[in-house]
């Protein structure tokens, strides 16, 4: 079976651009046109011209007494008890507070040292999430729109279909919609290709579709982001992210790139499997050539401001128009409805926002984005409607604490205990699956993917 997610969508670019008209995302308020956005603020002038969306962070209902952190936390702590997983950190906050922030097991299975607060991990692509604020922040700013294009700031970028280029806008590449065949160049970047190289052979890389058409998951292509932010500020993108976010948030463990994990006071080192058991690696360097698609690195101290910052508590940082911008889809991914057994039984629909996914669970909205590269793994969630947000990250490979993740949202929601640590019905329990492509990709779409035998590392 061919997976929708990839197939041009049939419409227009002209009638896709129309559906945005339910999407504040240029800065420029007031009426858009059907090919551009036209007036000077950068948001609906008032909640009444939005669509319905979220109701107030400070006017939820809140989980039933059933709701208990402190499970939770029993739960991760036996999966590092039995050795299942070397180590983990898992955050909860809740109206704001946070309820529920440890680190459990080690940072290396041969050594003592036990996971903590601010023990710092590589987010993988966790870190989608911080190129799409920092980008949301720019255009608050006034720098660029969201519908500006990508060639106004990188005039040297080719794409295979003649004219592509110019119709690729900032927005298409946080939501994935540059046209290309999914994971483009991933492969290549495995084995510590140049990006600027990579980036060049985008000129000759096969297209399903015209930018802002179809979804395709990228890390190469979304990372022309940092290009363009570059281009516009003058500033590295970690130096920027660092002081426009991470600064700001009280992130103080945060950092992007192989020198600034390694450079942690206390960081968890990678595993994977052999020998019987755990085996601690090095970070591989190369997805760390793509700093907005899979380049920060925190730790769960760092997670939980980011939450709080994420469920609309930080409005000085990230100011709630911009956050629901961020957090509205823009375009379906319904390959993510099949995979582990949770999302089969929870999802009834899922799509791209900008630079997160966002689901129907179980009637409930979830905005969610999943992170895995060689030894790592992590998953990030919110619950708007019970103003709750989740992160759990771990130095391993195994997919049994992703099982935490629907545990807690069940919980939330008022829904029967269900044992989904121990699904076992595939092997990448948290992530989506999807069928390889013409072997240009290195992981299966849906982003997330645990990692395939083709491409150990690739960042989801």
């Amino acid at each position: 079976m061919k997976d929708d997610a990839n197939r041009p969508q049939k419409r227009t670019r002209l009638a896709w651009t129309l559906s945005l008209l339910l999407l504040p995302l240029a800065a420029g308020s007031g009426a858009q046109d059907s090919l551009r956005w036209r007036g000077a603020s950068a948001y609906p002038p008032s909640p009444s011209q939005q669509p319905a969306s979220r109701p107030s962070v400070h006017a939820v209902p809140q989980p039933g007494a059933a709701f208990d952190p402190a499970e939770f936390e029993t739960l991760a702590q036996q999966l590092v008890a039995d050795g299942r997983v070397p180590g983990l950190a898992m955050a909860i906050v809740q109206n704001g507070k946070v309820v529920s922030e440890r680190g459990y097991g080690v940072t290396d299975a041969k050594g003592t040292q036990p996971i903590d607060n601010h023990t710092v991990f590589r987010l993988a692509s966790l870190s989608k999430a911080f190129a799409s604020a920092l980008t949301g922040l720019m255009v608050d700013e006034g720098k660029f729109r969201w519908d500006t294009p990508v060639v106004d700031y990188v005039p040297w970028l080719r794409l295979s279909r003649p004219g592509a280029e110019r119709e690729l806008t900032v927005a298409d590449l946080l939501s994935h919609r540059v046209g290309l065949t999914r994971n483009a160049f991933d492969r290549d970047l495995e084995a510590n290709a140049d990006y600027s190289g990579l980036v060049s052979k985008l000129a000759y890389a096969p297209m399903t579709c015209n930018p802002g058409e179809c979804y395709a998951y990228q890390n190469v292509a979304f990372s022309l982001i940092g290009n363009v932010l570059a281009a516009t500020s003058g500033e590295d993108y970690g130096r920027e992210l660092a002081r426009m976010v991470f600064k700001p948030l009280g992130m103080k463990d945060a950092s992007t790139g192989l020198d600034g994990i390694e450079s942690s006071p206390r960081w968890a080192r990678p595993h994977v499997r052999g020998g019987g058991g755990w085996v601690a690696l090095m970070p591989k360097p190369a997805y760390y050539h793509v700093l907005p698609a899979a380049g920060v690195n925190a730790s769960i101290s760092d997670m939980s401001q980011w939450l709080i910052a994420q469920t609309g508590h930080r409005p000085d940082v990230l100011p709630a128009p911009l956050l629901a911008t961020l957090h509205r889809p823009v375009i379906s991914t319904p390959t993510e409805l099949r995979g582990s057994e949770w999302r089969r039984e929870r999802l009834t629909s899922a799509g791209y926002a900008i630079g997160w996914r966002v689901y129907d669970y179980a009637g409930h909205e979830v905005v969610f984005h999943g992170g895995a590269v060689q030894g790592y793994r992590g998953v990030v969630a919110m619950l708007p409607d019970r103003d709750l947000g989740v992160a759990i990250l771990w130095n391993s490979e195994s997919a049994l604490p992703s099982g935490l993740l629907p545990t807690i949202l069940d919980s939330a929601i008022g829904l029967p205990y269900h044992a989904w640590i121990e699904d076992k019905s595939q092997p990448a329990g948290l992530y989506a699956s999807g069928q390889p492509n013409n072997g240009e990709a290195a992981v299966p779409d849906g982003s997330d993917q645990a990692q395939s035998p083709a491409a150990a590392g690739a960042p989801r």
